[in-house]
C-alpha cells in the first residue's frame, strides 16, 4: 500500500502513577493539574531506611521520599492468562503489566483478543532491565522460571505467546527513548509488510530503587522530589513507573473493520547523538536534525502543530539542550502562534523506558478533550530561551486546543542516555464522527 493509506492508532491502554488505569483517569489527572507522585512502596522489600539516609558524606545527593509508582504493579491475575502462581511470581512485573495492557488495548480497539491468534500481528515493547528478582546463580523457590521471568526479550515474547501472535515480537531497549523507538519500529514494520496490525508501546516497573541511588550519586535528582520541566528552577528528575500500549494498522483496514481512529501517524524519526560531550550527554544538533526531519516527513508547518509533548526531564542540561533544539525547529512559527510545550513528567515523574508512550497517550487524550494540559511546577520559565520572541509557547495552564482543518496535530519526543533520540508527529481527528468517516 502507498503512503496515501497512512498508519493509524485504533486502540489505547494506559497505567500511570496517581491511580491511573484508564485513558479517562489519565485525562482527569492532567486536566485537574494533579501530581501522581507518592511515597516509596513498602510492599516490595526495598531497604528504604538506607536509601533515605541523609547523613551520607560519600557524594550522594539526598533522596526525597517521592516517586511515581504504580499501585497496580503487584496486581495480576495469573489464572486469566493461564499462568501458574509460581511462574507469575518469578515474572518481572514489567511482563505482567505489559501483558495486561496489551490485552486491554486490543479490547479497547474493538477486537476480541482471541481473534488475533495465528495472524501476522506484531508486538513491539520498549523496556529496560530494572533488577527484578534474585541472581540466576542463586537457587530459589522460583528457579526454573527466572530465566524467562526476568529476560528483557521475553516481555514482547510473552505477549505474542499468550495471544498467539504470528508477527514479529521485539523488546526494544534504548533506555529512556525505548517506547518511542518501539513505536517507530512497529510503524516501519507495517509499512514493510512484516505485519498488518501491531501492538506497540512501553513499560517501566522498578524492581529496586537502584536508579534513585545511581542518580543521587550523579546529583541529577530533584532537590525537592518534584519534577519541574522547562522551569528556571529545575534541579533534577524524579523516577517513575508507567505503561501505555497502542494498536496500529492501516487506515483503510481500520475503516473497513469499522474501528474508530484515535490518531494518524504523520511521522516517526529516530537518530543518534553520536559523539557528544559525554556518553549520556544530549546533542542539540542531533535533536534539531531529528525535529526538522520529522516536520518535513509529516508535511506540516510548525504553526500547524498545536502541542509538543517534550521529553522534559527537569534536568538542567537535558532541558537546556532540548529547548534550544525546539526553538531552532518549532520556534520559527510566528510569535504567539507556535505549539504549546509541556511534559507529563511534571505530573507523574520520569517513567524511563515508557516515557515516550505515556507522552503519546497524553496528546491523544488531550486532543479528545480539545485542550492542552498545564505543565506543573513552572513558577518561572527557563531562562535558556526568549519565550517572547519566538513561536514556542509554554503550556503553563489548561488551554483550549482548536482544530486546524479538522485535525489536532502534536509532536512527541523521547531521548535516551543511550544517545538514541525519537520524535513522532501524530494528528487526531476533531470529533468521533470524523474519526469514523476519515
Amino acid at each position: 500500500m502507498s503512503d496515501s493509506d497512512p498508519i493509524v492508532i485504533v486502540g489505547l491502554a494506559v497505567e500511570a502513577p496517581g491511580g491511573v488505569e484508564t485513558a479517562d483517569d489519565f485525562w482527569s489527572l492532567l486536566a485537574e493539574q494533579r501530581e501522581g507522585l507518592g511515597p516509596f512502596p513498602t510492599d516490595r522489600g526495598w531497604a528504604l531506611p538506607q536509601l533515605f539516609d541523609g547523613s551520607r558524606t560519600d557524594g550522594y545527593k539526598p533522596i526525597h521520599n517521592l516517586g511515581g509508582f504504580l499501585s497496580s504493579a503487584i496486581t495480576f491475575d495469573p489464572e486469566f492468562f493461564r499462568i501458574s502462581r509460581r511462574e507469575a511470581t518469578a515474572m518481572d512485573p514489567q511482563q505482567r503489566v505489559a501483558l495486561r495492557l496489551a490485552w486491554r488495548s486490543v479490547e479497547n480497539s474493538g477486537i476480541n483478543p482471541d481473534d488475533l491468534a495465528g495472524h501476522d500481528v506484531g508486538c513491539y515493547v520498549g523496556a529496560s532491565a530494572l533488577e527484578y528478582g534474585p541472581p540466576l546463580a542463586e537457587f530459589s523457590d522460583y528457579s526454573g522460571h527466572l530465566i524467562t521471568g526476568t529476560s528483557l526479550g521475553v516481555i514482547a515474547g510473552r505477549i505474542a505467546y499468550t495471544l498467539d501472535l504470528a508477527g514479529p515480537a521485539l523488546t526494544v531497549d534504548t533506555s529512556c527513548s525505548s517506547a518511542l523507538a518501539a513505536f517507530h519500529t512497529a510503524v516501519q514494520a507495517i509499512r514493510a509488510g512484516d505485519c498488518d496490525l501491531a501492538l506497540a508501546g512501553g513499560v517501566c516497573v522498578m524492581g529496586t530503587p537502584g536508579y534513585f541511588a545511581e542518580f543521587s550519586k550523579q546529583h541529577a535528582l530533584s532537590d525537592d522530589g518534584h519534577c519541574r520541566p522547562y522551569s528556571a528552577h529545575a534541579s533534577g528528575t524524579v523516577w517513575a513507573e508507567g505503561a501505555a500500549m497502542f494498536v496500529l494498522q492501516r487506515r483503510s483496514r481500520a475503516l473497513a473493520d469499522g474501528r474508530s481512529i484515535l490518531a494518524e501517524v504523520r511521522a516517526t524519526c529516530v537518530n543518534s547523538d553520536g559523539r557528544s560531550s559525554g556518553l549520556t550527554a544530549p546533542s542539540r544538533d542531533a535533536q534539531t536534525r531529528l525535529f526538522r526531519r520529522a516536520i518535513a516527513q509529516a508535511g506540516v508547518a510548525p504553526a500547524d502543530v498545536g502541542m509538543v509533548e517534550g521529553h522534559g526531564t527537569g534536568t538542567r542540561l537535558g532541558d537546556r539542550t532540548e529547548l534550544l533544539a525546539l526553538v531552532a525547529s518549532y520556534g520559527t512559527a510566528p510569535a504567539g502562534r507556535g505549539p504549546r510545550l509541556g511534559s507529563v513528567k511534571s505530573n507523574i515523574g520520569h517513567a524511563q523506558a515508557a516515557a515516550g508512550a505515556l507522552g503519546l497517550a497524553k496528546v491523544i487524550v488531550s486532543a479528545e478533550h480539545a485542550a492542552v494540559p498545564a505543565t506543573l511546577h513552572v513558577d518561572e520559565p527557563s531562562r535558556e530561551i526568549d519565550w517572547q520572541q519566538q513561536g514556542l509557547r509554554l503550556a503553563d495552564k489548561l488551554t483550549p486546543w482548536p482544530a486546524v482543518d479538522g485535525w489536532r496535530t502534536a509532536a512527541v519526543s523521547a531521548f535516551g542516555m543511550s544517545g538514541t533520540n525519537c520524535h513522532a508527529i501524530v494528528s487526531m481527528p476533531d470529533s468521533a464522527s470524523e474519526r469514523e468517516e476519515t
